[in-house]
């Protein structure tokens, strides 16, 4: 670089070295910078939330959200948790514990982890009634991915291209951020789209045979005072939502040498807190089914 014909070349090269100084200075704190920002933005929902998380009508601090979009549906769970985040972290890193937290949902019935093109993958065997057999169950195959695991942020991302019945795009993310020494807050979504054919059909049996199922968001009072719930769509991914999210918080809350049906006690009994929404079968079915599943992949107990 030429002196400049205003400037003695000792000042040149003073201002040469503040510049170079600078801009190690910016590449030093840059990567840092990006690094927090998922963390920050997850601080920054949970300012937002917390009201509703204090007056929560979930009984703890839990905040559900659902769209539902020309394309597809979402679902996001909110919640503080009783859990320090280096034992969420423990527990959600590695493909292999969320084969045994997904396979609580009831209609979950088999799960298989192995790699893929250099990535790791579980493959999760979906029926669409608790009661079909396995024989019958639809593949969903997923790539897990640990998009961060630092001391402040954790952030894990499961996602399948293609599904079942026209379905498509499936995403699953668990994040969580550290509020202190024992609680963390945690961002749980759920998501996947769907072609038009998918959509009338599922509106359809929402419309009949799945006339009373309902979700969580209140739309209004019935005349008796009692709350009406959303239906349709939006109802359906916030059940979905629910029971997965109510699998994290089973699989969280068991000690890992716990026996697989206390697991399984937990995540029935949880999600037995919202009948309305959730319930599906007494006790005894659903843990003759898990056990069965259990004898037949040779699982231990």
């Amino acid at each position: 670089m030429s002196s400049s014909p205003h400037l003695p070349a000792s000042w040149t090269r003073t201002l040469c070295g503040a510049v170079l100084f600078a801009a190690s200075l910016q590449a030093c704190f840059a990567a840092p910078t990006e690094a927090a920002a998922p963390a920050q933005a997850l601080r920054d929902t949970h300012q937002r939330l917390s009201d509703k998380l204090d007056h929560s009508s979930f009984g703890r601090p839990v905040q559900l959200d659902s769209s539902e979009t020309p394309g597809g549906l979402d679902g996001d769970i909110y919640a503080v948790i009783d859990h320090p985040l280096s034992e969420v972290t423990a527990a959600f890193k590695g493909s292999a514990h969320w084969c045994e937290l997904l396979t609580l949902h009831i209609n979950n019935r088999r799960c298989k982890t192995g790699t893929a093109q250099g990535r790791e993958t579980l493959t999760l065997y979906v029926v669409r009634r608790y009661d079909k057999p396995v024989e019958q169950a639809f593949e969903l195959p997923f790539v897990y991915r640990v998009a961060s695991a630092t001391p402040e942020h954790l952030s894990v991302e499961l996602s399948a291209a293609s599904g079942p019945f026209g379905t498509s795009n499936y995403r699953v993310t668990l994040e969580a951020i550290a509020l202190d020494a024992q609680k963390s807050f945690v961002h749980f979504s759920y998501g996947y789209d769907h072609n038009m054919m998918v959509r009338i059909a599922t509106q359809a049996y929402l419309a009949t045979f799945g006339r009373d199922k309902v979700g969580f968001t209140v739309t209004g009072k019935a005349p008796d005072g009692k709350p009406e719930y959303i239906r349709g769509l939006r109802g359906l991914v916030e059940r979905n939502a629910m029971r997965y999210f109510l699998t994290l918080d089973a699989y969280l809350s068991s000690d890992a040498k716990d026996a697989a049906e206390r697991r399984q006690r937990h995540w029935f009994a949880a999600a037995e807190q919202y009948p309305r929404q959730l319930h599906e079968v007494d006790l005894d079915t659903y843990l003759a089914l898990k056990r069965e599943d259990r004898q037949r992949d040779g699982a231990g107990r």
